[in-house]
């Protein structure tokens, strides 16, 4: 249903909605934007869109295209959008607009383009049903991204995590590794403490960088955030799998 990415890149997934998705891949994309990099954002399908004049609009494409300093227009940066918070299959079906994915695959090639690498972000979950037939699973299989899993820090998320790592390896989508986010540096409960290696452990998945519970300030990106992102060679994973010349 979509091509692969030709360039650099990363598929940015979470192993449950709400877990800060947007603002790790808003970060990572600073990330490549501060070392001179033309970043590519998209979210190719977003539901919970806010009503504006210029019709429905993803605040976290929003927030995607400020991080990345992107050109491409939001209705790229994120084609498909729905105004019920609800799966995006759900959504589709009761506004009876059925999810375009030719629309995505043209965003996509328009965003590559002009792009040296691509932060793409999923929607709620690996398994969310994008359709009758296919799930976010489906569109990082496709896209042949290295996937970062972002997780919560606290209790339930090694079953969370392992579940969401696992997912991927039966579809044959390579793991880059796992982000922990929004972790309570000052009070950290004996769970959050312990959760970091035992997810590495477990998994079998590289534990990249903790994130710290900051609360972006708008569309900036707090310092603790970009240090906790500053940790890691996103360059060499976004290079580690995909199909292109070194």
């Amino acid at each position: 249903m979509l091509r692969p990415v030709p360039i650099p890149g990363l598929f940015i997934t979470g192993t449950d909605t709400e877990v800060g998705k947007t603002v790790v891949a808003g970060a990572i994309a600073d990330w490549f934007k501060r070392r001179g990099f033309r970043v590519g954002v998209c979210k190719p399908a977003a539901t919970g869109c806010v009503r504006r004049r210029e019709g429905l609009v993803s605040e976290d494409a929003e927030f995607l295209a400020h991080c990345a300093d992107a050109d491409a227009p939001l209705d790229v940066i994120c084609p498909q959008r729905f105004a019920e918070p609800l799966a995006p299959a759900i959504a589709a079906e009761r506004a009876g607009k059925p999810l375009d994915w030719p629309a995505i695959d043209r965003a996509l090639g328009e965003i590559v383009a002009q792009s040296d690498v691509l932060i793409v972000e999923g929607v709620g979950g690996i398994m969310v049903p994008m359709d009758d037939r296919h799930t976010v699973r489906d569109i990082a299989r496709w896209l042949g991204l290295p996937t970062v899993v972002v997780a919560r820090p606290g209790l339930g998320t090694i079953n969370h995590t392992l579940l969401t790592v696992n997912a991927l390896r039966e579809a044959k989508v390579p793991v880059a590794g796992v982000v922990i986010n929004r972790y309570p540096t000052d009070i950290a409960s004996i769970a959050e403490e312990t959760n970091l290696r035992a997810v590495e452990k477990w998994g079998k998945v590289p534990l990249l960088t903790v994130v710290p519970n900051e609360t972006p300030g708008g569309l900036r990106l707090p310092p603790g955030i970009v240090a906790a992102i500053d940790r890691v060679d996103w360059e060499r994973l976004a290079r580690a799998i995909a199909p292109y010349p070194s």
